[in-house]
């Protein structure tokens, strides 16, 4: 008996040792460089500092036309105006896939720390009388901890009336609408293609995307203003084509079928 028990424990050390050790999925382990790159490269920093100063020069020549309506600015909040690259690196390390409830309990601490250059530039907009609109796809349940964290910075218009979370469906067009009923709207910034256009609602393919991002290329820089974000969003879930139940297994078979390589 006492040999068993001892075989049991010692199998049960080498399982769990070697689950701890295994190699990251090439998904996850791409997931960890993307979350370094945003915690640690300078060139992170640059590029929205760059997407930033040229917010502000458009919404600058904004200011100089006169408007109907009064004039606001929509933002995503997630990898636009807040940094979750903690969460995002330590589901990846750890070799697990997104998990809502872990999210959630990241959002509800309301910690996230923000993305460079956005604080600065929105309340900027504020400054010059322009509302400022957060259209997210965060949940209803995850209002206490979204407000909280907005004006953890003290973030403009951070109100129930202007933090605009998702109540039945992820496209934004229509809480866009809702914005544009009564505002005139000069700029958007997203990290995501969806928080820019209804063109790309259910885009379920790269070529989709790629022929509709070639159709609204004026707009980049103009009125969309882009924010870096390697590590999620649907140009993943284009890849995968959506399937969000695919094992980092079969994750990693579609990243080599499609990655272009040296030969």
């Amino acid at each position: 008996m006492k040999k068993l028990l001892l075989l049991t424990i010692s199998l049960f050390i080498f399982l769990t040792s070697n689950a701890q050790n295994a190699p990251l999925s090439i998904a996850n382990g791409g997931k960890v460089w993307s979350s370094l790159y945003q915690q640690r490269a300078a060139e992170y920093k640059a590029l929205c500092f760059q997407a930033y100063n040229l917010a502000k020069l458009r919404l600058d020549e904004a200011l100089k036309h006169k408007s109907k309506k009064p004039l606001a600015v929509v933002t995503d909040i997630d990898e636009t105006l807040l940094d979750n690259s903690p969460q995002d690196a330590v589901r990846a390390i750890n070799n697990q896939e997104f998990d809502l409830q872990a999210w959630k309990q990241w959002t509800a601490k309301g910690i996230a720390d923000t993305v460079p250059g956005a604080p600065s530039f929105f309340k900027y907009a504020a400054s010059k009388g322009v509302a400022v609109f957060y259209i997210t796809n965060r949940d209803e349940d995850e209002r206490e901890g979204t407000t909280k964290n907005l004006k953890l910075y003290n973030l403009p218009f951070a109100d129930a009336t202007h933090i605009i979370l998702k109540q039945t469906v992820s496209s934004k067009e229509a809480r866009r609408q809702q914005v544009l009923a009564k505002y005139n709207i000069v700029l958007l910034c997203g990290d995501n293609l969806p928080d820019f256009d209804a063109l790309y609602d259910n885009k379920s393919n790269e070529e989709n995307r790629m022929a509709t991002t070639e159709k609204l290329r004026k707009q980049f820089g103009s009125k969309y203003i882009v924010i870096p974000n390697p590590s999620y969003g649907d140009f993943e879930n284009a890849i995968f084509k959506f399937n969000y139940k695919l094992t980092g297994a079969q994750k990693d078979s579609v990243i080599r079928s499609l990655i272009k390589l040296d030969k």
